[in-house]
């Protein structure tokens, strides 16, 4: 993987704030809840549809709304995405935009809040969570979405939107429901959105030269909708869409894609035909480069053995 010089410099030791991070642990233990209470059908179902929902919440709004404004959509629309991604618990829509925008200048370089390879996976994963001043939100990197008084107040009352689902789920199915539906849905959604910043810049092939380590991996595009072609991302920020070729599984596009057909969304940004044939090419050159080792390697295993004899 390519890595600039500058991320040979590394961090002071973080601040760590750990009373801060007394949430994040209470809800895995939270889960534990369901060993008493039991658990239905239902709360399966339920942890399973709101896993597929707040994962679309997060990597479509939060993602590639409101961080990137991939595309264009009503007030009214923009807000119910923000509400959906708040759910999750990910604090709120303003503080993650600002978040991710900062990652994005200086990806896996010392600034960078949660680079795997300034500060190791534990940190990048989750742990840059509890650093002393990671709560707040730089709303100067958010000047086009601080125009909205409704997400100012989402943003600052973040804890509304979970309330409200993990109160509904209660009412609805009980405490299994709340446990399951709720606490271990959320979790889930959780690490896998954190394996973006952590595993995706450690394992995955680059087929850009992005200048950091961000890496595609399908692995992790499947369990995300399509978020783990993270090199094409890192590479094209932009574009609606993360998987930029036809075999390159990208649900949330194709969400997008039928969500636009409705009229709910509009002018999604593509990504640029140049783009699309230097990706092609360096596909081509990179396969033509494993014929040509596995070649190499077969003639010298061939001249091993013709020595023996």
């Amino acid at each position: 993987m390519t890595t600039s010089a500058s991320n040979s410099i590394k961090k002071p030791k973080y601040d760590y704030v750990w009373p801060t991070f007394l949430p994040f642990v209470t809800f895995h233990a939270l889960c534990l809840g369901a060993l008493w209470t039991g658990v239905n059908p239902i709360d399966w179902i339920v942890c399973a549809v709101l896993y597929f929902v707040r994962i679309f919440g997060v990597m479509a709004g939060y993602h590639r709304y409101f961080a990137h404004r991939a595309f264009k959509t009503s007030r009214w629309f923009q807000f119910g995405l923000a509400f959906l991604a708040q759910t999750t618990a990910q604090k709120g829509v303003l503080w993650w935009a600002a978040n991710h925008r900062h990652h994005h200048q200086f990806s896996d370089c010392p600034p960078d809040v949660h680079s795997p390879t300034q500060d190791g996976f534990w940190h990048s994963h989750c742990l840059w969570l509890a650093e002393r001043g990671s709560e707040v939100t730089d709303f100067s990197r958010v000047r086009d979405l601080t125009r909205f008084p409704e997400l100012v107040f989402l943003s600052r009352n973040w804890v509304i939107p979970p309330f409200v689902l993990a109160f509904t789920l209660l009412i609805w199915l009980g405490w299994s429901g709340l446990f399951i539906g709720f606490f271990f849905s959320t979790v889930l959604v959780w690490h896998v959105t954190f394996l973006v910043n952590s595993l995706v810049h450690v394992f995955g092939t680059q087929r850009f030269d992005t200048k950091d380590t961000s890496g595609n991996n399908w692995v992790l595009a499947v369990l995300t909708l399509g978020e783990g072609w993270h090199n094409n991302h890192h590479h094209y920020q932009s574009s609606a869409r993360a998987g930029f070729y036809w075999y390159e599984f990208d649900l949330i596009y194709y969400i997008l894609r039928a969500l636009a057909w409705c009229g709910l969304i509009w002018d999604l940004r593509p990504v640029p035909a140049a783009v699309l044939a230097d990706g092609r090419a360096r596909d081509v050159a990179a396969r033509r480069a494993v014929v040509a080792r596995a070649q190499v390697a077969r003639a010298a295993r061939l001249a091993a053995q013709a020595a023996k004899l």
